[in-house]
């Protein structure tokens, strides 16, 4: 049996532990009678036929090593269908590659838009496996994707370090968490970290309100206050733009980010000092945390396991805390939002935790 198996789009701290449990598995079950070929930067690799033969030692060692050891690169779903400079026809390409290579199965360790490639594959003829990627969270038909609890934990660990600082000097601190569709990151590592404020992109703000639970705390005697910022969040007047005037005024807001905006506006509307902090693509790096490493290790050798058998064109996740397999065509497209009536959400504003609504 010959499989195949790639990293894309935005790197996490679980991918080499997935892949290691996907290759473990498959040497335990079928010895030697498995060999697993490597594409090189994602589907890229795939498109242009660069890969590498994997040994058993490839994947030794690995377990606690974040980013991935065939490198990863994004390659935009909606241009899997537009040729390259050079008028190669990608979809073509990779199903050439697949067959050349004598493929028995392709296994695709991503986020939403690998998924959508990894089912436009699967209608295309080819033996797909998806793995869920992303520390957004925001992957339909699971509950857990890997890689999100480690980002947890470094922005929660953010969070904890602006608080010393911020009640030293009595500031507002803005933390910009990674997110630009989806709040999940952002909703738990706020609760996490204690933060007072925490805007959403799935549930719009008004500053008015931001602003007046900024000086709520400060008639409380409270000397600082904490909002966590979703890359993506926007206020109520962003959210009743058309897609063409946001992307607009996206383009030309005068700020680096969405927490720059809001800082500038806090600080007119309450008179309160504030600081911004963008702790970026920190969120994606280091090793993974021991969560993680049981959750790859579980999604790796039930895909190893339904390589084996046969079962392909599903997506690999976790339900109630036990492996569900969902048909990637059930997976493509859809993303798995934060609901405004969630009762997480409710229990955090039981807390006093302000939503800007």
């Amino acid at each position: 049996m010959r499989v195949g198996m790639l990293t894309s789009g935005g790197d996490c701290q679980s991918l080499n532990a997935t892949m290691r449990g996907v290759a473990k598995t498959l040497y335990n079950l079928l010895h030697d009678d498995v060999e697993i070929i490597g594409f090189i930067e994602g589907y890229k690799g795939l498109i242009y036929s660069d890969y590498k033969i994997m040994k058993p030692k490839d994947f030794s060692g690995i377990l606690t090593e974040g980013g991935t050891i065939l490198g990863t690169s994004r390659q935009p779903f909606k241009l899997m269908r537009t040729p390259d400079a050079n008028g190669l026809d990608k979809v073509k390409a990779m199903k050439d590659n697949y067959k050349r290579l004598g493929l028995d199965c392709l296994v695709v360790l991503g986020g939403n838009g690998s998924q959508k490639t990894s089912n436009l594959l699967r209608e295309e003829g080819l033996n797909v496996i998806g793995l869920p990627k992303t520390i957004d969270n925001d992957l339909w038909g699971t509950d857990v994707t890997f890689g999100f609890q480690s980002a947890i934990n470094l922005a929660t660990q953010t969070i904890d370090c602006i608080h010393t600082t911020a009640a030293s000097h009595g500031r507002v601190f803005i933390v910009e968490i990674m997110g630009h569709k989806v709040g999940w990151l952002t909703l738990h590592a706020g609760i996490a970290g204690g933060a007072d404020i925490i805007l959403l992109p799935e549930i719009p703000y008004d500053i008015n309100k931001v602003a007046d639970a900024l000086k709520k705390r400060e008639k409380e005697g409270k000397r600082f206050s904490i909002i966590a910022v979703a890359e993506g969040a926007i206020s109520k007047e962003q959210a009743a733009m058309s897609k063409k005037e946001y992307k607009k005024y996206v383009e030309e807001r005068p700020y680096p980010s969405v927490a720059y905006e809001v800082g500038d506006q806090v600080k007119k509307l309450t008179g309160q000092e504030v600081r911004v902090a963008v702790p970026g693509h920190m969120q994606r790096g280091g090793e993974p945390c021991p969560y993680d490493r049981v959750l790859s290790t579980r999604l790796g050798a039930a895909a190893g396991k339904m390589i084996v058998k046969g079962e392909f064109g599903y997506l690999v996740g976790m339900k109630n805390n036990e492996i569900t397999k969902v048909p990637l065509e059930d997976v493509a497209g859809k993303l798995k939002m934060v609901s405004p009536d969630s009762s997480m959400v409710k229990e955090a504003k039981l807390l006093g935790i302000s939503f800007g609504d």
